[in-house]
């Protein structure tokens, strides 16, 4: 289910409008990638936005996550939006894998403090805790842009979250573990800046 941004005045406020939608509204593109074409084709007509309990894009994601549940993701993506099972187990699968290609942790084992940062993610600021998890799935979207309206946006429901929860705020950790404005994405690391 998407974060959907609320209005001020909307009944229980802007953040009571959390969980509301299981697709993207108003996709502005495809989201197809060619460069997939061989392993993850896009099927004329089909649409790979957002869809989902912690929503898939592009047309690779949908192919792999398929793959993982033995569902045609692929040609079908939006069996996730008709299936809530189905919605809430892609969500899982995404959660708790880790992008091995791409060398990113599953944004779980970021979470909880199982992944150990290399002595590159720590000069790029990326450590264990909401912030790393956001740039886990969000990357370059959301993190290394100091202040983004985006990443805040996710941050203040994750703290609405725990407060409706009875979890105390000061346990979501300081500023700089649980936002990722600071924090490279992953897969980009900090220019060397030893001399020969």
């Amino acid at each position: 289910f998407f974060w959907a941004g609320g209005y001020g005045v909307a009944t229980g406020g802007p953040l009571a409008w959390g969980l509301c939608y299981n697709k993207e509204l108003s996709p502005e593109k495809t989201y197809c990638d060619d460069y997939y074409k061989y392993d993850y084709p896009c099927t004329p007509g089909v649409s790979y936005h957002g869809r989902g309990a912690l929503p898939l894009y592009w047309n690779y994601n949908y192919g792999k996550t398929g793959e993982a549940l033995k569902v045609d993701l692929l040609n079908h993506p939006e069996y996730l939006e008709n299936n809530a099972t189905l919605a809430f187990q892609a969500a899982m699968w995404k959660w708790m894998t880790p992008d091995k290609k791409n060398k990113l942790p599953s944004a779980h084992d970021a979470f909880v403090g199982n992944w150990k940062p290399t002595k590159n993610d720590t000069l790029a600021k990326r450590a264990p805790g909401f912030g790393a998890t956001i740039n886990v799935l969000h990357g370059e979207q959301m993190c290394g842009k100091g202040d983004d309206e985006a990443m805040n946006n996710v941050v203040s429901h994750y703290l609405y979250y725990l407060d409706l929860m009875g979890v105390g705020r000061e346990d979501a950790g300081p500023h700089e573990v649980l936002t990722c404005g600071e924090q490279l994405p992953f897969g980009k690391n900090p220019v060397s800046t030893s001399s020969s």
